[in-house]
């Protein structure tokens, strides 16, 4: 099949794609699609998947010169994740040259402006286009089929121009949720019967399309080999992620996006991405193509780092998201008054019509077409820009500078005695503005010998090299601003390209108090608000203002944790600290092995080191020694050999068995859970609604978890209601998945899980599952609530707003609940519940002590939380409940209060069995 509108470029489109000259005839020796599917991707009720994608690419890349076909890693599931790179011959026989000069442009070390224009004028623009992000959004996969095609095939002038100056890499992002995705959808064979809203996982293995929210991270594979790929290999100019589903009665998305404005990186990159994203609306409408819309149409903002568009803003490279309508089953567009209106927002409406699988490919074409055009066009400058920018990053961190915040422009407001027209005195902005102590840190240093929890300190930094950033490490020790550090030591400095990624991850978040309109309610965020990841892992570490040398060395690949020792020769056991997160994995293999593992209440004094109540204390024997030994140089923590247990209590730990708590379809909180608790050897079974309502539940689990977003149908006044995808019917899906229907309910489910608590269970709930805790009668009342006339209600968003933002708590680290915590600690909180001690039998473990515990992030009336309970234990009869009114989760980031999660796992069984 051959669709028109992937044709050359007509007379409408002369000016953009040079399509005055006659196109030679395209190749007839590169396997079409419709030769190799067995229905051209692009037509209704089809969808190509990831088997026969791959073999087509493998099939074409034998075929055609202009492709070269690289794996660039694997997928959770173990299928290999390709690049296409498409380019001219002569590019292509020259790609480690070019992707050479991309690395050093990127970079910018060492370079002049002289040298960096050189380079420029040699090197060849790297555009990176992938599909297949979000699996359910089929539109990207099966159109990079045809796109791949058409620039492998075509000959007119455009194209030939293009290859010469660019080199494009095609990269699919989630292998295994197009697997997943195209054959459930192609299993009914009566094509009016197929549809993917019935998957019944998540389309990625741990967290579906939170996927899309790890780029900082990286913990997900696919993540840290996209990663890998632009900002450690190939350093691409532009990264385009394609998206679906476009706004309501239009087609598509594309940038400029809405505000704010991230402050850190540097403005070029939003001027530039706003100037491509203008170019393909250009292009659309040059096209005929109507229903494209910017800025204010859809949520977008370029704030959050988290996601793969919008991590490369922090890199000096162009993010271009679309967000497309269209699949495989034909859809109509609605007719929504207000789009029909022309305005700048959306320049060209589009009448409401059916619509179909090719029409979205045919868009999705153009949009490619004008991104690589764009390159081809401003190659010198794209290469020259990025330069700047890292140049400019460098230049930042190598002096005095300063960075304006949305709390430091109050702060020149608050110190403005008068004022015309809004002009205030000048001088303020040296005053207010640029005193010594608002500078910005010239480097941070992070003292090994300080840290709580070293093996998640170098974890961290790992997260940020696998994003590009320079790490050095002291080979001696050194001195700055009159402290001393050690050997081994690590220095993350600001003088490097990535700077706007190194300052995001360090210092706090202030995003903008944006509301929809002068005096009214806040503007909600895209994503989260307050996320800065040293809060988050519990780092600690020194804020350099002024510049300093020393004995460094970059790290030149990932760290390695260093390894820990045992210390003294008793033989009585082992002592070990709480504060590791590490040690929990140490647990559960001593656990698993049948060893003796117990919390001591009161620590332990071991010569000049006072271990903290709830270290381990684990009684020796030929296994347990050995299991000991290989851990701490494994794990990265230090074991105390005695020959007496310390003195005091002590808990006694046994195996458990948790039960996680999911629905049919996945809950990404759940799927996250299940990824950490893998990761720290946790036994577990994933249980399902069906399962819990049927009782017996102490046979089976010890602990049952339930994450935010596992209990939809249950309702609470203090809650705002839940989003509940609705489920398939048991004869709609095969009879392997029927046991995962139905939801956890008030009559059916919540009677079983109380009478699992009271006989010694123990249950944890997270976010909106905490409503589980008023219906099986904890003692705890929600804070964040108004009275109406006898009914409770949430706080509306102008009395109380905090989304995704990260607050100080105080830690009773004396409770087991809370064993191994700092007794102030970072917590992720996002405009969820806190709560207040009504009656006996509750404790709060943590709370919020202050009236402005914000750390990082956005908070109205934060003053509100004083006093209120962020995490509560809970007796009920024979068992415990843990309400975590803080996500200490959220998406596997904030290792800082795993551990009140783990504890919970272990401490509420062991208290059980006391």
């Amino acid at each position: 099949m051959t669709s028109t509108a992937l044709t050359a470029a007509g007379p409408a489109t002369v000016a953009l794609a040079q399509g005055a000259a006659v196109a030679a005839p395209p190749s007839t020796t590169v396997t079409a699609p419709e030769r190799f599917f067995p229905q051209a991707p692009g037509t209704d009720y089809f969808l190509a998947d990831y088997d026969q994608y791959e073999r087509y690419l493998q099939r074409v890349a034998g075929e055609s010169d202009r492709m070269k076909l690289e794996s660039f890693g694997t997928s959770a599931e173990g299928r290999t994740q390709w690049m296409a790179i498409v380019s001219s011959p002569e590019n292509l026989a020259q790609l480690d040259r070019y992707r050479d000069i991309s690395r050093r442009l990127a970079r910018a070390e060492g370079l002049t402006a002289e040298q960096a224009a050189d380079l420029a004028r040699d090197g060849k623009a790297i555009v990176w286009i992938d599909a297949g992000l979000h699996a359910t959004e089929t539109v990207t996969t099966q159109g990079q089929i045809q796109i791949i095609h058409r620039l492998l095939t075509q000959n007119d002038p455009e194209t030939r121009r293009t290859l010469d100056d660019v080199i494009i890499l095609f990269g699919h992002a989630n292998p295994d949720g197009l697997q997943l995705v195209a054959d459930w959808y192609m299993r009914n064979e009566d094509p009016l019967k197929r549809e993917f809203n019935s998957i019944p996982r998540l389309y990625q293995k741990y967290v579906g399309h939170d996927n899309n929210r790890d780029s900082y991270m990286s913990l997900m594979p696919e993540t840290e080999n996209i990663n890998r790929v632009h900002y450690r290999e190939w350093f691409p100019q532009i990264v385009f992620n394609q998206h679906q589903t476009g706004p309501r009665g239009m087609v598509v998305f594309i940038p400029p996006f809405r505000d704010p404005f991230n402050y850190n990186f540097d403005p070029l990159v939003m001027t530039t991405t706003t100037e491509v994203g203008t170019i393909m609306h250009s292009r659309l409408i040059s096209e005929g193509k109507a229903g494209s819309g910017m800025d204010s149409v859809a949520p977008y903002s370029t704030w959050h780092n988290g996601m793969y568009r919008s991590a490369p803003y922090f890199h000096n490279m162009v993010g271009i998201l679309t967000e497309i309508i269209g699949g495989p089953t034909p859809e109509a567009i609605p007719l929504i008054p207000e789009t029909q209106l022309a305005r700048n927002d959306e320049p060209l409406p589009i009448a409401p019509r059916m619509w179909h699988l090719q029409d979205s490919i045919d868009y999705q074409w153009s949009m490619n077409r004008a991104v690589i055009d764009y390159a081809s066009r401003n190659r010198e400058r794209l290469l020259m820009g990025i330069y700047q920018m890292a140049a400019n990053s460098i230049e930042r961190g190598s002096q005095d500078s300063w960075t304006i915040t949305p709390q430091k422009v109050d702060d020149l407001k608050a110190a403005a005695t008068t004022s015309d027209r809004g002009a205030i005195d000048a001088g303020l902005f040296d005053t207010v503005l640029k005193t010594a102590e608002n500078r910005d840190p010239r480097g941070f240093i992070i003292n090994p010998e300080e840290q709580r929890d070293l093996p998640t300190t170098v974890a961290f930094l790992n997260a940020l090299m696998k994003s590009g950033v320079d790490v050095e490490v002291a080979s001696a020790p050194f001195t700055v601003g009159g402290k001393r550090y050690p050997q081994g030591a690590y220095v993350v400095k600001t003088a490097q390209a990535f700077r706007p990624h190194v300052l995001d991850m360090f210092e706090p978040q202030d995003h903008p108090h944006n509301t929809e309109y002068p005096g009214g309610p806040p503007k909600l965020p895209y994503d989260v608000a307050g996320y800065t990841l040293a809060y988050q892992m519990g780092v600690t570490f020194d804020r350099v203002l002024d510049g300093f040398e020393g004995p460094f060395s970059r790290a030149g690949d990932q760290l390695t944790t260093p390894p820990g020792a045992v210390i003294g020769s008793g033989r009585a056991g082992f002592a070990i600290p709480h504060e590791v997160n590490n040690s929990f994995i140490l647990t559960n293999r001593l656990l698993k092995a049948g060893a003796s593992v117990e919390w001591l209440e009161s620590g332990a004094k071991i010569g000049r080191t006072q271990l903290q109540p709830g270290a381990l204390w684990v009684q020796a024997s030929p296994e347990s020694s050995a299991a000991v030994r290989a851990a701490v140089s494994e794990l990265g923590f230090n074991a105390y050999a005695l020959d007496r247990k310390p003195a005091g209590g002590a808990i006694a730990l046994k195996p458990v068995r948790v039960g996680l708590v999911d629905r049919y379809g996945g809950v990404m909180s759940a799927g996250w859970t299940r990824w950490l608790l893998e990761q720290y050897e946790f036994p577990f079974e994933v249980v399902y609604p069906q399962t819990l309502s049927a009782g017996n539940l102490n046979d089976q689990f010890d602990v049952l978890v339930f994450t935010d977003g596992t209990t939809p149908a249950l309702n609470h006044a203090a809650y705002r209601p839940q989003r509940n995808q609705p489920l398939p019917k048991a004869d709609d899906i095969p009879e392997a998945y029927r046991a995962w229907l139905g939801e956890v309910t008030a009559d059916a489910t919540v009677p079983q899980i109380a009478e699992f608590a009271r006989n010694g269970g123990s249950v944890i709930t997270i976010g909106s599952a905490n409503r589980l805790a008023h219906l099986l009668g904890a003692p705890i009342a929600p804070a964040l609530v108004k009275e109406e006339n006898g009914t409770q209600r949430p706080l509306a968003t102008t009395e109380f707003f905090l989304p995704g933002s990260i607050l100080s708590a105080k830690v009773d680290n004396t409770d087991p609940l809370a064993f191994g915590m700092p007794a102030q600690a970072d917590v992720f909180f996002s405009n969820g519940q806190t709560y207040r001690i009504t009656g006996a039998g509750a404790k709060s473990v943590a709370w919020f002590d202050t009236d402005a515990p914000l750390r990082s992030g956005w908070a109205h009336h934060q003053e509100l939380l004083k006093d209120t309970s962020a995490v509560v234990e809970v007796d009920i009869g024979k068992g415990k409940l843990f309400v975590y009114g803080v996500e200490v989760l959220q998406r596997a980031q904030p290792a800082g209060t795993f551990r009140l999660f783990f504890n919970g796992l272990l401490y509420g069984p062991a208290a059980a069995a006391d």
